[in-house]
């Protein structure tokens, strides 16, 4: 059972540029930037909570992922993730659909991607603010923390669907957090897509 082990911190625009910054001056590159539609759903065990199934559309590429959240107090959270690539994103969707589970929430984000040591680091916008996370070790988050000086930057406990369904818009009994700058489809376009 694969385990995620990562630390979610809040950022502003300063102390975006700061640590993107020292990073660029530890002759680190970040990847492409990834423009991501998280589909979050619900039915089934999902509804018992403490489980999560996640449909993501990046970079037109796509992954299932079922995240399970393991007992912690910590700042670092830990969670089961079983993951798999998806061909067909759509058809998914349907069979998604088909087996009763239905989209509860759906968010966006842009996403850089490094790598410090052996640590991924990420950078990401969404509609509600800038984050960063650090997925390593918990000994390796402690390790970038310090060097990229992010040590004294609060925790941020919450998830994105946490964050989404409490600033979100609920849109035909979907809560999402979508970019302004998108064209917003209407009719049976919108419908189609908030069924992906």
């Amino acid at each position: 059972m694969p385990i995620e082990i990562e630390k979610k911190y809040r950022l502003n625009k300063k102390q975006r540029q700061a640590i993107e910054r020292r990073m660029r001056d530890m002759s680190l590159t970040p990847g492409e930037l990834e423009h991501e539609e998280n589909t979050i759903y619900r039915g089934g065990r999902l509804n018992l909570g403490g489980c999560a199934l996640r449909l993501r559309r990046v970079n037109g590429r796509a992954m299932l992922t079922f995240k399970r959240r393991l007992p912690s107090n910590s700042a670092i959270k830990y969670q089961q993730e079983e993951e798999v690539t998806v061909e067909n994103a759509d058809a998914l969707a349907a069979i998604l659909d088909s087996l009763g589970f239905q989209p509860a929430l759906v968010y966006e984000k842009r996403r850089t991607r490094w790598k410090v040591e052996d640590a991924k680091v990420v950078i990401d916008e969404l509609p509600f603010g800038l984050f960063m996370e650090i997925e390593a070790s918990a000994k390796q988050i402690k390790r970038v923390e310090k060097l990229l000086e992010a040590d004294s930057l609060p925790a941020v406990m919450e998830t994105y669907p946490t964050l989404t369904a409490r600033f979100g818009k609920e849109r035909k009994g979907v809560i999402e957090a979508r970019f302004e700058s998108r064209a917003r489809p209407s009719g049976n376009a919108r419908r189609k897509l908030i069924r992906r």
